[in-house]
């Protein structure tokens, strides 16, 4: 899946990483599925529980308090949190209801926060996969991930 992207980054020479919450490591697999991937990708986190986002890549208590494991504030500071710990150019975070259980009624099922950290810039964006299954969304973040990985290494 990121043989493009490992190529454009090697061409860039950027670097990658993960901070990852209801993937679970899927992005880490993807991009380490590629040969040579270890040029562009030092490693990443797998930050599923409130106590890891907190200690390893610096979410804020208060932000967790405040707006959830599950909004942009945390996908944020996920991303910028894993750049840091990394030292990496972007860094792409992930983190929301895959199901089949949680949610809410601001963020049901098959919503994720996917956050975009670039060399010291840092959004975050909503996407909700309605009626898919666990599988369905994880895979669809990580092309998403990919997509945007891409994307932004490309205007550097």
């Amino acid at each position: 899946m990121f043989e493009k992207t490992v190529a454009l980054l090697k061409e860039k020479k950027l670097t990658v990483t993960f901070a990852e919450s209801c993937t679970g490591g899927l992005m880490a697999k993807s991009i380490t599925d590629v040969s040579g991937a270890s040029n562009v990708f030092p490693g990443s986190a797998v930050t599923y529980s409130n106590p890891v986002k907190i200690k390893l890549v610096n979410v804020r208590k208060e932000t967790i308090d405040e707006h959830t494991e599950v909004s942009y504030e945390c996908a944020r500071e996920m991303a910028a949190g894993a750049a840091e710990y990394f030292g990496t150019d972007i860094a792409v975070s992930a983190t929301g209801y895959a199901g089949p259980g949680g949610g809410s009624e601001k963020d049901p099922v098959g919503t994720v926060y996917v956050g975009v950290y670039v060399r010291g810039r840092c959004d975050a964006y909503r996407l909700y996969y309605k009626d898919k299954s666990r599988d369905e969304i994880r895979s669809a973040v990580c092309r998403y991930a990919e997509y945007m990985i891409e994307s932004e290494a490309k205007k550097l």
